[in-house]
């Protein structure tokens, strides 16, 4: 592992097995990290209210409050908070639901510890990247369309809706970019770091989703447009 450029981050491990807790807590402790443990989730949540972090990691089987309905408040709470879910569920349904509810990634138990650390990178390092895309210019408007990528409200029209926060991210990676066609590769480097559970069909569903909020006719784009074979242009 190359210097940890994140060195300092404060991480809040939301974890419920003891022995997995600790030996988390002490390798990311390792690697600069300052990390806060909580055992169920009203102890996450409490940590949350009082505590300010860069990054939650978040078991989904937990006492008293589960890991889906941790997420949810700590979105609502906090809508640019990077949401690792780590669980022992591998049904595609939980992932789904967990990427719905506002996580931002997913990784499956056993798993690597390097690959762990990779994924905390990524995620701070796309953290950074969107705070200061979003510091500059937070509100962004185009057609009918408002979207304020600090606390990911927007509105379509006279709809007025809340994106998740990979929603926002991808939207604001494809309107940093406008004009120019992004590869499906690219967007996974970028927004996705690499995630080898997202596969590209589900960088195609959240083009669905983004169209379906902000397309007049999402069958006929006019902003979020397909380039066959390549990927994908914002055009305004």
């Amino acid at each position: 592992m190359p210097e940890n450029d994140y060195a300092g981050s404060r991480i809040l491990l939301v974890e419920d097995e003891d022995s997995l807790a600790i030996g988390l807590e002490y390798n990311l402790s390792e690697e600069g990290y300052s990390v806060i443990i909580a055992a169920d989730g009203k102890q996450a949540l409490e940590h949350i209210d009082s505590k300010q972090f860069d990054l939650v990691i978040l078991d989904i089987m937990l006492p008293y409050l589960d890991g889906f309905e941790v997420a949810q408040k700590i979105r609502e709470q906090f809508p640019q908070m990077p949401i690792l879910m780590l669980t022992a569920r591998t049904a595609a349904k939980d992932r789904i639901r967990g990427l719905e509810l506002g996580a931002d990634d997913y990784l499956t138990k056993p798993f690597h510890l390097q690959e762990l650390l990779l994924r905390i990178r990524g995620m701070l390092k796309r953290k950074r990247w969107y705070q200061s895309a979003t510091t500059d210019s937070p509100l962004y408007q185009f057609g009918e369309n408002e979207v304020n990528f600090e606390n990911l409200t927007c509105r379509a029209g006279k709809k007025d809706m809340k994106l998740t926060a990979r929603e926002a991210m991808f939207l604001r990676y494809l309107i940093d970019n406008r004009g120019r066609v992004i590869s499906r590769k690219e967007i996974l480097e970028n927004v996705w770091n690499i995630d080898s559970e997202v596969e590209t069909r589900t960088i195609d569903n959240f083009i669905v989703r983004l169209r379906k909020f902000f397309e007049p006719n999402p069958s006929k784009p006019l902003y979020i447009k397909s380039v066959r074979g390549i990927g994908y242009m914002f055009e305004v």
